[in-house]
C-alpha cells in the first residue's frame, strides 16, 4: 500500500465536503493516520454516523451550496478538500450546481474565512468534448485556478476500489443479462486504484510544492471498455455474449437506460465516452506513488466485504478501537 512520504509538520484542520463518498471514505484514515482533524460536512449526519468512530473526525449535516453554511465551518480551518461530484443528474442534482455553482460557493467562503489552502477534484479530460459532466468540471477548474487561493486538482480516470461504480456495475449487469449490449466499447481508460487517489490526496495536503498543481492520476494498464467487461465476466466465471453497438445504437441504449432505475447508462455518459479516459502526464509518479494494477485487483473487487466491516478494519489498523467503538459501529 502507497504511503505518503512526507510528514505534517503540524496536524491541519481540515473541511471535507463529499467524504461521505466512495473516495471520501477511503481517503479519512489516510488524513487520521496522518494526525489531522478532519469536519465533514454531510447532508445527514446521522446516515454516515460510522465515519466517526475515526478519531479526529466529527460529521456535520450541512447546506454545503448556502455560503453562510460554509463560512461557519470554515472558521479557523486549515484547508478545503472539495470532493463533490456527480456522474448522473438526476432530481435536484444538475452537473453546474453541484461541480461550478458549489465551487465558487466554496471558494468565495473561503476567501471570506481566510482559508488559503484548497483541493480540488476534476477528472481527465475535463473542459473537452461535449459532456456536461466533463464541461462543468473544466468549468470548475477555471474557477479554482483563478480564485487566488492556493490549489490542487486531481484529474483521476475511472476509479476502481471496493464499492467503486466500474466493476460493481458491470458485475451487477453481468450476473441480471445473458447477452449485455455495449455502447462505446472501443472507448478506453486506464483505471486506477481509489487508494492510489487518496495517497496522491494526501501526500498533496502535507506537501507546499503541490500547490498550483494539476495531478493526472491513473493506472499503469489501458483498456478497451469491452475488454473491462469480458475481464469482469472471466473473474466471475460467467459466459456472456457482449456485443459491441454501432454508435446510433449506443445512442439508443443511453435514452433508454436514463430511464431504468439506477441509470446503468445515460446520455451524458455516452458522451464522455467519446473520449479515452487515459493521461498524458503521470502525476501517481510524480508523486512518488506506484500505482496498482486493475487486473491483479480484480478478483479481490468482486468478493466484498460489507462496508462497514471494511471501515472497521481501516479504523483498527490506523488507531485501534475499544470493545465500545467496535460495537457502535456494527448497530
Amino acid at each position: 500500500m502507497n504511503t505518503p512520504r512526507l510528514t505534517p509538520l503540524r496536524p491541519q484542520h481540515l473541511v471535507m465536503l463529499g467524504g461521505t463518498g466512495f473516495v471520501g471514505t477511503h481517503l479519512l484514515p489516510r488524513l487520521v493516520a496522518q494526525g489531522h482533524r478532519i469536519r465533514v460536512l454531510s447532508r445527514n449526519r446521522e446516515q454516515h454516523r460510522a465515519l466517526a468512530v475515526l478519531p479526529g473526525v466529527s460529521v456535520h449535516s450541512a447546506d454545503v451550496y448556502d455560503r453562510g453554511t460554509l463560512l461557519e465551518h470554515l472558521h479557523g480551518a486549515d484547508a478545503a478538500i472539495n470532493l463533490v461530484g456527480i456522474l448522473n443528474e438526476t432530481g435536484g442534482a444538475r452537473f453546474r450546481k453541484a461541480h461550478v455553482d458549489l465551487t465558487s460557493t466554496l471558494v468565495a467562503a473561503c476567501r471570506e474565512a481566510g482559508v488559503r489552502r484548497l483541493h480540488q477534484m476534476s477528472s481527465l479530460r475535463a473542459g473537452e468534448g461535449k459532456s456536461m459532466y466533463l464541461i462543468t468540471r473544466g468549468e470548475a477548474e477555471r474557477v479554482v485556478r483563478a480564485s487566488g487561493l492556493q490549489w490542487t486538482i486531481y484529474q483521476p480516470s475511472v476509479i476502481f476500489g471496493r464499492g467503486d461504480g466500474l466493476v460493481t456495475r458491470f458485475a451487477a449487469l453481468l450476473k441480471l443479462l445473458p447477452v449485455l449490449p455495449l455502447a462505446r466499447a472501443s472507448s478506453k481508460l486506464a483505471p486506477v486504484a481509489v487508494e492510489d487517489v487518496c495517497a496522491a490526496i494526501a501526500q498533496c495536503v502535507q506537501d507546499p510544492a503541490s500547490i498550483a498543481q494539476r495531478y493526472e492520476l491513473y493506472g499503469p494498464e489501458q483498456f478497451a471498455l469491452i475488454r473491462i467487461v469480458r475481464m469482469v465476466a472471466a473473474a466471475l466465471k460467467l459466459r456472456r455474449l457482449i456485443i459491441p453497438l454501432p454508435d446510433a445504437l449506443g445512442y439508443l441504449q443511453a435514452r433508454i437506460g436514463e430511464l431504468l432505475p439506477g441509470k446503468p447508462i445515460s446520455v451524458d455518459n455516452f458522451k464522455s465516452l467519446a473520449l479515452d479516459s487515459i493521461g498524458s502526464v503521470d502525476g501517481l509518479a510524480a508523486l512518488g506513488i506506484t500505482p496498482q494494477r486493475f487486473s491483479a485487483r480484480l478478483p479481490e473487487l468482486l468478493h466484498p466485504r460489507h462496508g462497514h466491516a471494511v471501515l472497521l478494519d481501516t479504523a483498527r489498523h490506523v488507531s485501534g478501537l475499544a470493545p465500545a467503538d467496535r460495537a457502535r459501529i456494527a448497530r
